[in-house]
């Protein structure tokens, strides 16, 4: 079992413009859909679609729309009660597949609620291979939360307590890998300069500085490292060196959810038992599957297709 963990769930409103968005301008939309966000309930429906048993433990009120949602869309979930709604995110997609997402902060918590979401997925963790702590936290919560979350998990649970997965950003990605030691951490280029303190300039190569820069945290600071980099594949480094993948070519609809299906590629190649070159070839199939599909799809097995993707040691 793989449990995920959303603190800051979303629902997720896409619209398909016509044309380039314009600043200003009234548009028409070609359609538009709502499914149950948030990278864990992200990866949360493409473990359940691949038959992987899993639950996301959310903060959401008993009548939050939110829940109605998730309930539709069959994810089995721990709720943690709240005050506040979980918040609408809006994404806009152009024909040229061009993405613009408009993110809402999410309710305040209070002391109270952040404790019964720590204590929710302590007890939720009972059995799992995997805890994912993914996506951005919530107001009220403090940068730490992940930190204390995977602290209470390991000291109730001793050796049994699951691998750590951690998939956010910022200073919540900075706290974590500086007091949490997660087994795998899933940045991108941008994400993990970030938080070795580094800048990117257009002129880098991107294979060889995102190499660099995770092995200044693997294995001393985590596990390894899935850095996804959009259509130049992915890196999956580890403390016994370095895997390359490269991107397969699609026809890009939308963004949107794409690590956080590759993250979830990942985890289905590895409780299934296999090697770090299946999980990494997984791992890039079902990003590049998402990027396929319009709005916040997240891919099920049949929307993989057979694509031969290479995959090589790399030497930095």
């Amino acid at each position: 079992m793989i449990v995920t963990v959303t603190a800051n769930p979303s629902i997720d409103r896409a619209v398909r413009l016509d044309g380039p968005l314009v600043h200003g301008e009234v548009q028409r939309a070609l359609d538009a859909r709502e499914d149950a966000g948030g990278k864990g309930v992200n990866v949360a429906r493409a473990l359940r679609s691949a038959g992987v048993e899993t639950i996301a433990v959310v903060p959401c009120a008993d009548d939050d729309p939110f829940r109605l949602l998730l309930e539709h869309e069959g994810v089995p979930a721990r709720r943690v009660p709240v005050a506040g709604r979980v918040r609408a995110n809006l994404t806009i997609t152009d024909p040229d597949g061009t993405t613009t997402k408009l993110n809402m902060p999410g309710p305040r918590l209070s002391e109270t609620e952040t404790s019964a979401l720590v204590e929710a997925i302590s007890v939720s963790a009972e059995g799992a291979e995997w805890i994912v702590f993914a996506g951005s936290l919530p107001p009220g919560v403090g940068d730490d939360f992940y930190s204390v979350a995977i602290a209470a998990v390991r000291e109730r649970w001793g050796a049994r307590a699951p691998k750590i997965a951690v998939d956010t950003s910022g200073a919540a990605l900075e706290r974590v890998v500086a007091g949490g030691r997660p087994d795998l951490i899933k940045p991108n280029e941008l994400e993990l300069a970030e938080l070795v303190g580094e800048t990117l300039d257009g002129g880098t190569d991107v294979i060889a500085s995102s190499a660099r820069l995770a092995h200044l945290l693997v294995p001393h600071r985590v596990g390894a490292a899935l850095v996804t980099l959009g259509g130049d594949g992915a890196l999956l480094v580890a403390p016994d060196g370095v895997l390359r993948a490269h991107a397969p070519r699609i026809t890009v609809a939308s963004t949107v959810g794409a690590g956080d299906s590759s993250l979830a590629g990942y985890l289905i190649a590895d409780v299934s038992g296999a090697d770090a070159t299946a999980r990494l070839r997984r791992a890039v199939s079902y990003g590049a599957a998402a990027a396929s599909l319009p709005g916040t799809q997240i891919p099920t097995p049949g929307d993989i297709p057979a694509w031969d993707i290479a995959v090589e040691p790399y030497a930095s």
